[in-house]
């Protein structure tokens, strides 16, 4: 007779995610008990939008502290729903290997962000059920299918989540994992920005062709950078060059790009099983850091193109700009400390969410002008150099 699966640690993640995700929502009913059904269904929207934010930084806290296998395997931990379930398990891996991947403070990580995950799965189905149930009786500014996008995307991230988990730390999973918490934060910001528009009654600007080539291009090139990023991060490359703006006392150290862009690899090690060489290390460093150069100065320029359209999303620009420059060689010159590393990675999520804006901003009044809605905002042109 086959053995049954046991569903008890999904299960009680499940219901881990409820408890988790009935503060914020509590929270939201009591604040906008008295507004009207679909004001709360954009202030649901910016909760987890904000959420999901965090939720981003906490990933990325788990596996700068080498926490993503406290707990190796998935959903539970050492099939329990908790930590304290596994409590003889994390002992006895701790034992083994004291500094290892598997001790109590890392398993409780580990589990934290499981929890936290959980929760944004749950604020997220419960938008795209509002949504769906509010779309029959109002007239919305956002469709139903952007937060059912939503849903189906952060259970592909769960999906990706757990093959970081079964799979070891594979680094081109864990940087699409990264990749795909980036996705879910672009997602909700265009919802975001679709109940914002709708409150202040439709587009209020135009770009010009060239900004607006420069915005998608900058766009564009963000999300190249933060893939390398994500591929710096998860080989463990960061160490690689602790020089700036030299690597190595070189302009251009000796580097084996072929192995260090093989994407399909277990974690320090070739496809052919052989340990990744520190000239691939160096090369996964120093093409971030090269793409980087020009990263910042489309940031900067995209700045000052928009300081007149866009004047909000262009002073973030221009500051996110600045923030990444100082966090990233904060990582090179001291050592990949955590807090850098963190605010590093937050800034970049920050990048994607303003650009994100931006391009919402702009992509949506072309459409209302398209259709001849009326704005009593000024329209203006995109800032020429």
């Amino acid at each position: 007779m086959m053995d049954l699966v046991d569903l008890s640690p999904a299960l009680h993640m499940m219901a881990m995610g409820a408890v988790l995700a009935a503060g914020p929502l509590g929270w939201l009913w009591l604040r906008s008990r008295k507004a009207l059904p679909v004001h709360r269904l954009a202030l649901l929207t910016g909760l987890t939008l904000f959420l999901t934010l965090d939720l981003v930084l906490f990933g990325a806290f788990t596996r700068l502290t080498d926490s993503g296998l406290g707990c190796p395997d998935w959903p539970g931990c050492y099939a329990s729903a908790s930590p304290m379930g596994a409590h003889a398990e994390i002992s006895a891996a701790q034992a083994e290997m004291p500094t290892g991947p598997v001790t109590h403070t890392k398993a409780w990580i580990e589990m934290v962000h499981r929890y936290l995950a959980t929760a944004v799965g749950v604020l997220i189905l419960t938008l795209a059920v509002a949504t769906w149930v509010l779309h029959r009786r109002h007239q919305l500014p956002v469709g139903p299918w952007w937060p059912t996008a939503t849903l189906a995307w952060v259970c592909i991230q769960g999906a990706f989540g757990a093959l970081t988990v079964t799979m070891k730390l594979f680094p081109a999973i864990v940087t699409l994992h990264l990749l795909g918490g980036l996705v879910l934060l672009a997602l909700l910001v265009r919802q975001t920005v679709g109940y914002r528009q709708a409150e202040r009654g439709g587009g209020r600007m135009r770009l010009d062709a060239g900004s607006y080539a420069l915005l998608a291009a900058t766009t564009a090139a963000l999300w190249l950078q933060v893939a390398l990023g994500g591929w710096v991060s998860t080989n463990y490359a960061v160490l690689a060059c602790q020089q700036f703006p030299t690597c190595q006392g070189s302009w251009w150290p000796a580097m084996d790009l072929a192995q260090g862009f093989e994407l399909w690899r277990p974690l320090g090690l070739s496809a052919a099983g052989e340990h990744v060489s520190f000239a691939a290390l160096t090369a996964i460093h120093y093409v971030h850091r090269l793409a980087a150069y020009i990263v910042l100065a489309l940031l900067l320029a995209l700045a000052w193109r928009l300081r007149s359209a866009l004047p909000r999303q262009a002073r973030l620009l221009a500051l996110l700009a600045a923030w990444q420059l100082l966090s990233g060689l904060s990582n090179v010159v001291l050592g990949w400390p955590l807090v850098a590393a963190l605010a590093h990675t937050g800034g970049a999520a920050l990048l994607v969410m303003v650009l994100t804006w931006a391009l919402c901003e702009v992509r949506m009044a072309r459409a209302a002008e398209r259709a001849g809605v009326p704005t009593a905002a000024r329209t203006r042109q995109g800032a020429r150099t």
